[in-house]
């Protein structure tokens, strides 16, 4: 593994970093690199602690390598080329099929990644004499101690008075027989293929495999989807329901209720097994949901415990079972978005300072970054009427809004879920051109208490 140029072991090799009589800060050892490690190092430093991050992989985590950032560039550069050949406005301006060079968009997109981890993360690291930086993989010994397995093949025992756990998620495996040895794609691999593949199929129907799909399609892949339910099942249906039809209109095949058996890999092609057939494509992307990266740390030495899923299990204090242990981002049984792990990591900072915050995510965003988008924040009806709450729903559809109809974007909805009686806001769903930015407007009424008038 090649050494990250922030890297600074200030220890001499095979050393305890540990508090000594020249330095009697608060000692912080920091598991992960990624949002949530990051916003927890920065707070606590400020705080008067001195902490020691140990990152096995690359500095930065998920969102800026191989998440948030390249994803986003993907999903840009997919909706430019399908603005030039389809437009609401192609009777009055020419369209032309765009030529894609994959290879250039990916050094856009990887020099891009590049320059935000080095500003974001490495250049922050590399300027904090307060925090230590360690290239290796931890493990517990106890509740006060780690070993890590550097990289360049040395070991260091690590001492701490508190702890935060954050090493994030990676691609869950569906048991799906004959997956496992094929060159199937997970969302890493799929971000960073030098070609668009004539077939694409998709198993998976979360936001990852939705926006892929999306945008593979765009960019000229004759793309197919494998849901093993209806899209967006957890929420309301008609959420589902107008993802699904806006696909199918870009000619996506959207195959709901179905499941892989078997897959297997020859002459360059995956051959998928459903119980309605055969399905052929040259390329198969896996996106079935997100394992959180527990497995290796040893958490049965420091007492840790873990849900059935091997999430660590926290409180609002981003506290674990063990009090001097916290955790934050996705690898607790946190909703794992980066905005929560960046909040949960500052808040674990200040906890593990002495200080008292908690993380409330009753009025959490999510955002999914298909076109068009897909916002909710609060309550949905289901989850109201679950709650014992008596409802009252209203859905405006996006062709009686007038920007939506001068921009002849029209496909979508805004539906607001209230209290009978009252009108208090209890929660909002979008499906719309824009709907991350306007979900914003709902994520701020709802804590106030805000009431829906007509």
């Amino acid at each position: 593994m090649t050494k990250n140029p922030c890297t600074h072991c200030t220890e001499p090799s095979g050393s305890s970093l540990s508090q000594t009589p020249a330095d009697d800060r608060l000692h912080i050892a920091i598991i992960g690199s990624g949002g949530a490690a990051m916003a927890a190092a920065l707070k606590a430093v400020e705080r008067g602690a001195r902490v020691t991050l140990i990152e096995r992989g690359i500095i930065g985590g998920t969102c800026v390598n191989i998440g948030c950032v390249p994803s986003k560039i993907f999903i840009r550069a997919a909706h430019i080329a399908h603005l030039r050949k389809r437009s609401p406005f192609d009777d009055g301006i020419s369209v032309s099929k765009p030529h894609i060079d994959r290879s250039a968009l990916l050094v856009q997109q990887q020099l891009r990644v590049d320059e935000l981890r080095h500003a974001k993360y490495e250049s922050i690291l590399q300027g904090n004499a307060a925090i230590t930086v360690l290239l290796g993989s931890a493990r517990f010994n106890d509740s006060g101690s780690l070993t890590v397995c550097l990289n360049d093949g040395d070991e260091r025992e690590v001492v701490f008075d508190r702890c935060l756990i954050a090493t994030g998620a990676s691609a869950a495996l569906p048991p799906i027989t004959g997956l496992k040895e094929t060159p199937f794609w997970t969302s890493t691999e799929a971000l960073v293929s030098e070609t668009i593949p004539p077939r694409l199929a998709v198993i998976g129907s979360s936001a990852v495999a939705l926006e892929l799909a999306q945008a593979y399609a765009r960019l000229g892949s004759k793309v197919t989807v494998l849901a093993r339910n209806t899209l967006f099942y957890r929420d309301d249906p008609a959420i589902g329901q107008a993802i699904s039809a806006a696909f199918r209109s870009e000619g996506v095949t959207m195959l709901e209720h179905t499941q892989s058996i078997q897959v297997q890999y020859a002459h360059d092609e995956f051959v998928l097994t459903t119980a309605s057939g055969e399905l052929r494509a040259d390329k198969l992307l896996v996106a079935t949901g997100r394992a959180h990266n527990t497995a290796g740390l040893n958490l049965p030495a420091a007492g840790i415990s873990t849900n059935a899923q091997g999430a660590i299990e926290i409180n609002q204090a981003m506290r674990t079972n063990v009090p001097n242990i916290f955790a934050a981002g996705d690898c607790t049984n946190q909703p794992q978005y980066v905005y929560v792990a960046a909040a949960a990591g500052t808040r674990a900072a200040i906890n593990m300072t002495s200080g008292n915050a908690k993380l409330d995510l009753t009025t959490m965003p999510a955002v999914v970054f298909t076109e068009p988008q897909v916002a909710t924040v609060g309550l949905n009806e289901a989850q109201a009427q679950l709650a014992g709450l008596h409802v009252e729903c209203q859905t405006l559809s996006l062709d009686r809004v007038p920007r939506a109809l001068v921009n002849f974007e029209t496909q979508g909805f805004i539906k607001l879920v209230a209290e009978l009686g009252t009108g208090r806001l209890l929660g909002a769903q979008a499906v719309a051109a824009e709907a991350g930015e306007l979900i914003q407007s709902a994520a701020l009424a709802i804590p106030l208490r805000a009431w829906c008038r007509e």
